[in-house]
């Protein structure tokens, strides 16, 4: 497995914040009813993923940040693509990309809650060079 010194590239893939080496979460996002499981700790360092009790409430208001651009460029690639139709056109295309995106939306705003807020920086001390695969 390939060590990222970059913490935006590790972001973007979902890694641990301190080795960037372990996965934030278990399963794939396309897996329906288990997209948000997220192991207590990293597998590869044994970071502690969650600082505190209830840590990752907050990244509801990073998710609302979310679906609101999703909605918005939504509405803007309809009325641009489609020349303004009908309402009901508007409505119907971003409730289906809300619903499509949320998965990715809510793994998202956890990573991001986790790297910025969760108090964790990275330290290349952690790396290894043998990580296990945890994706089920």
């Amino acid at each position: 497995m390939a060590t990222l010194d970059s913490t935006a590239l590790s972001l973007l893939q979902q890694r641990c914040p301190r080795c960037h080496q372990g996965h934030l979460f278990t399963t794939s996002a396309l897996h329906i009813t288990r997209f948000a499981e997220m192991p207590a700790d990293c597998p590869v360092c044994g970071q502690h993923y969650e600082p505190e009790p209830g840590f990752f409430w907050g990244a509801m208001y990073i998710s609302y940040a979310f679906s609101t651009a999703i909605m918005l460029v939504t509405g803007f690639l309809v009325y641009h693509l489609l020349h303004d139709p009908a309402v009901w056109v508007y409505v119907t295309s971003v409730a289906v990309a809300a619903v499509l995106l949320t998965p990715l939306s809510l793994r998202y705003s956890r990573t991001v809650l986790l790297y910025l807020f969760g108090g964790i920086d990275y330290d290349p001390r952690y790396r290894t060079e043998a990580a296990p695969a945890i994706r089920r």
